[in-house]
């Protein structure tokens, strides 16, 4: 198990925490109520910040409870906290649902933080790339199954 350092910004907020020991996300909460009106987005506080190792990264991404009873997703997801960042981790909440609005208390968990390893790349350029199995086929290359 790593360990990793967090620091409370506000006296609201909730440290990150797993619901179950396997859980690959630990949830995120939020400090103030929210109210997210239908295709409202608004960046969110959570009140705390992390010191992450170097070679870690923490993922942020949407808790899927919320994406299926209220539409509530993140803009930009996963959210990526760089481990030389410090401040307060704050998350981009989207409320996708077209027709209701969205009230979400303080403390309501509002996004799984992922800590996972990394690998930094070197980028050399070449002419071509080598064959593979797959070529340059993209996008829905592959169609549905069964169809």
């Amino acid at each position: 198990m790593t360990e990793i350092q967090f620091t409370l910004f506000d006296k609201r907020a909730i440290a990150p925490k797993y619901a179950h020991a396997s859980d690959a996300g630990a949830d995120l909460s939020c400090i103030e109520d929210i109210y997210l009106e239908p295709g409202q987005r608004m960046l969110v506080r959570t009140g705390i910040g992390i010191a992450l190792p170097d070679g870690f990264v923490g993922l942020v991404h949407p808790r899927s409870g919320l994406a299926v009873k209220h539409g509530i997703s993140l803009v930009n997801t996963p959210g990526t906290i760089d481990a030389g960042y410090r401040g307060e981790i704050q998350i981009c909440l989207i409320n996708l649902d077209g027709k209701e609005s969205v009230h979400l208390p303080a403390g309501t968990r509002i996004a799984q933080l992922v800590i996972q390893e990394f690998v930094t790349a070197s980028f050399n350029f070449v002419e071509s790339l080598s064959d593979s199995d797959r070529g340059m086929d993209g996008f829905g290359s592959t169609g549905l199954q069964g169809a």
